[in-house]
């Protein structure tokens, strides 16, 4: 058991999934490596790592070692008291271990060698860390810290090339200026996007490329792709047509007066009362909404 704020264990996460029950992923159903490992056959959910109701038989064809709040710095992962990332890596190490008992030394450097691994991090580390506490902010500028993650990310892949790792999809960071909580907040700006947050994503997902390119070549054997979540999220919030027809059950999108917000805050106030934890959105009451391919 993690000791964190940071939960989704209760109610609406997880209702769309499978039970109904939450899982402890913020999610009301499936997260994208769930669909992708379908897509390939495999399970259509990827058990995580430390669940104590899966053991390495379940682990063999798929495992979750991400904790949500954390990022490359292991300062942001302190903010709200989650997993590092170089523990993650322990994890995988150990997982490593497991597995070759399990199979053999090697069907398990098969199993490694041909897997698909999936990063995505990088929002909290300014969300959470870098544009809340004074610290990293008095250390680097915003080009600095972008550089300064880049180098942890670096370094990272490098440890899980050595461990035998191929095939990695990293995401880049998302339009975070439209996330719901950045755009409720931005009351001076009319609760739109926050222009800069969105700029400092583009930016580093420029270098991430970058870094992809050059780990490519400098790695015998790699083959890594970078994800394009920036221009999938900012089209399905600028250019929703594109997508099939949306039904708006949330009131996510704009504050029209601040005698809304104030509305806003006292439902918050209210859900803090009861339950004492923290959602940072609201899930719609459609079951059904789901975003089309154009």
């Amino acid at each position: 058991m993690i000791s964190t704020v940071l939960k989704s264990n209760f109610q609406p996460y997880g209702r769309d999934f499978y039970g109904g029950q939450p899982t402890g992923r913020f999610c009301n159903g499936r997260i994208p490596p769930d669909f992708i490992s379908e897509a390939f056959g495999l399970k259509p959910a990827i058990p995580a790592y430390l669940d104590p109701a899966y053991n390495i038989s379940d682990f063999a064809t798929g495992v979750c070692f991400a904790s949500a709040g954390t990022g490359y710095d292991n300062a942001t992962s302190k903010v709200l008291n989650v997993i590092p990332l170089w523990k993650e890596l322990e994890y995988y190490k150990e997982y490593q271990r497991k597995l070759r008992s399990y199979v053999g030394e090697n069907k398990a450097n098969e199993i490694l060698r041909e897997a698909l691994y999936l990063m995505s991090l990088g929002t909290n580390d300014f969300l959470e860390n870098y544009y809340v506490f004074p610290t990293r902010k008095s250390q680097f500028s915003v080009r600095q810290y972008q550089d300064f993650l880049l180098g942890l990310g670096e370094n990272f892949v490098r440890e899980l090339h050595a461990l035998g790792v191929r095939k990695i999809s990293i995401t880049g960071l998302p339009p975070m200026g439209c996330l719901p909580l950045e755009r409720a907040t931005n009351i001076l700006g009319q609760n739109d996007c926050v222009p800069e947050y969105n700029n400092v994503a583009s930016g580093f997902n420029r270098k991430l490329e970058g870094l992809v390119a050059k780990l490519n070549k400098e790695l015998p054997g790699m083959r890594m792709v970078s994800a394009p979540a920036y221009d999938i999220f900012y089209q399905i919030i600028t250019r929703p047509s594109l997508f099939g027809k949306f039904l708006f059950c949330c009131i996510l999108l704009r504050w029209t007066t601040l005698q809304s917000f104030f509305e806003l805050i006292k439902s918050i106030k209210t859900k803090l009362s009861r339950s004492r934890k923290f959602s940072v959105a609201f899930i719609c009451n459609s079951s059904t909404l789901k975003v089309l391919g154009p």
